[in-house]
């Protein structure tokens, strides 16, 4: 987008910057806005949200007026320092930071200290992101439902911040080629589409063929849908047509309503959906970015061990039958990682990263334990903080609200922020075991494979037992494989014998 920064604003329009949200991030993606061109917002208001460090963040307005501008798109990534909103002032402002008393000044605002988003502070339901129906392209304008709102700022030129791009069945599809028959404009092998309900009216793409093998096609009554092409990017060519046969089955739009008839031997069906491309963003972008810098900065090894722990399934079931667990969901996962806490205890080494500017080793003598989830948006690794200090019930209680808020959306950058060790359950999706990717920062990843039934040699007799495999992909750089699997060992064994971290609380 072009340079706001640079432009005169008049004196009484203030303009807002995206600010730095925490541990030096350079940018954010916008997700949504929550005001629009035109609106009266006041003092803190939300305005938008944007995701940054994995988490969705809420914008306050930092002064009040109504809304000139938007200046960035929702999914648009916006650098920190970058202006997103323009607001005049109808009445004195009370910025929250003096640079913004200035007429036509622009203000980057950002978190006071005791303003830091805490780890433990739920996102209201007045938070979440508002619901903004597709605009349909107007003169000039973008049309919401109810209203017209025009979303470009009013002195600039070019495309509104907004503006529909998307075709469907009520929004007709614009002709961008000369009027006049398809076949006399296209030259021999050119790819056509032969008039008639519009792709997004099917649901699904034309059959794309020649003009020469359309018009044999309708000549012998063969419907192009169930062939398969030859030509150039799969389109079907007279060849194609000449070895089929005459089909009479319904289209893909009529197939929604009744599967598929058989097809002769000869004739090809097609999907209805051919291909689907999504736009690599929010947390899918990040966590690509994290795994490629994981892939190529550290060198990494992996080592497995097999468990019994059918004393620990006994416990867990013994435990959940208490009243201190009785209105907690106690997992086998709360005891693994409490086993794994008090390994790190005895090996620290694995509770370290390394620090490439300064070629050093940190080693942290405090737990703040990851734990993977797999969520609607993507995986995200929140942790709990000081988690080598908590009771097995209160490491059951974290591990329970981290999940839930993680998946609900609510986690915070405070949240997602600062590990030093990570867990992740591949057990969960029937996974025996796994090989994850180190975290960045971290110099460790423990991975817990599913718990099953297994024959099993228990005192030297053959038996039906509890089994699960355990594996711990680590940093090679500072980790030594001697020390992962002592680790891994110690871990193990707690499992197998989980009275004896009474020993260790």
């Amino acid at each position: 987008m072009e340079d706001h920064a640079r432009q005169p604003l008049p004196a009484s329009v203030l303009e807002f910057r995206l600010p730095d949200l925490g541990e030096g991030l350079t940018d954010a993606e916008l997700v949504s806005w929550a005001v629009q061109v035109g609106d009266t917002v006041e003092l803190n208001q939300t305005i938008a949200e944007v995701e940054t460090a994995k988490a969705v963040v809420s914008l306050p307005s930092p002064f009040a007026g109504r809304v000139v501008a938007l200046l960035a798109r929702p999914g648009e990534t916006v650098a920190v320092g970058a202006p997103l909103i323009r607001v005049e002032h109808e009445q004195e402002a009370e910025p929250r930071d003096t640079a913004a008393r200035a007429p036509g000044r622009s203000v980057l605002v950002g978190y006071g200290p005791d303003e830091e988003p805490t780890s433990r502070r739920r996102r209201p339901a007045w938070r979440q992101a508002p619901q903004i129906p597709h605009p349909v392209a107007t003169d000039g304008a973008a049309t919401t439902a109810g209203h017209e709102t025009p979303v470009q700022e009013t002195e600039r030129s070019g495309s509104p911040v907004g503006a529909a791009t998307t075709t469907g069945p009520d929004i007709p599809r614009q002709e961008t080629e000369r009027p006049g028959p398809a076949a006399d404009r296209a030259e021999p092998n050119a790819v056509v589409r032969e008039p008639g309900l519009s792709d997004s009216a099917l649901g699904a793409p034309r059959a794309a063929a020649t003009p020469a093998a359309r018009k044999l096609a309708r000549e012998l009554g063969i419907d192009l849908w169930f062939v398969a092409g030859s030509g150039p990017g799969g389109a079907v060519i007279v060849d194609d047509v000449r070895g089929a046969v005459p089909v009479t089955q319904p289209r893909p739009v009529e197939l929604a309503e009744a599967p598929m008839p058989a097809v002769a031997d000869t004739a090809v069906v097609r999907p209805a959906v051919r291909e689907v491309r999504t736009p690599i963003s929010g947390v899918r972008k990040r966590t690509a970015a994290a795994m490629l810098h994981s892939a190529r900065a550290i060198p990494q090894a992996s080592t497995f061990v097999t468990v019994d722990c059918t004393a620990t399934m006994e416990l867990l079931d013994h435990l959940r039958s208490t009243k201190s667990f009785a209105d907690l969901a106690l997992t086998p996962l709360a005891l693994v990682a409490k086993s794994a806490l008090a390994a790190l205890a005895d090996f620290p080494g694995m509770n370290a990263f390394w620090d490439e500017a300064e070629q050093e080793i940190v080693t942290k003598h405090y737990v703040n334990l990851g734990i993977a989830v797999a969520t609607d948006r993507g995986l995200l690794v929140p942790n709990i903080k000081e988690a080598q200090t908590l009771s097995l019930r209160d490491l059951t209680r974290e591990l329970s609200w981290l999940v839930d808020t993680a998946r609900a959306g609510s986690a915070t950058p405070a949240d997602l922020r600062g590990g030093t060790f990570t867990i992740t359950n591949v057990g969960v999706f029937g996974v025996d075991a796994g090989v994850p990717l180190v975290n960045p920062g971290e110099a460790a990843i423990l991975c817990v494979g599913s718990i099953r039934k297994r024959p099993w040699v228990f005192r030297d007799e053959l038996a039906v037992r509890w089994v699960t495999t355990l594996g711990v992909s680590f940093d090679h750089r500072m980790i030594d494989g001697e020390l992962a699997a002592r680790f891994l060992a110690t871990t193990a064994d707690l499992l197998e014998d989980p009275l004896t971290l009474l020993g260790r609380v």
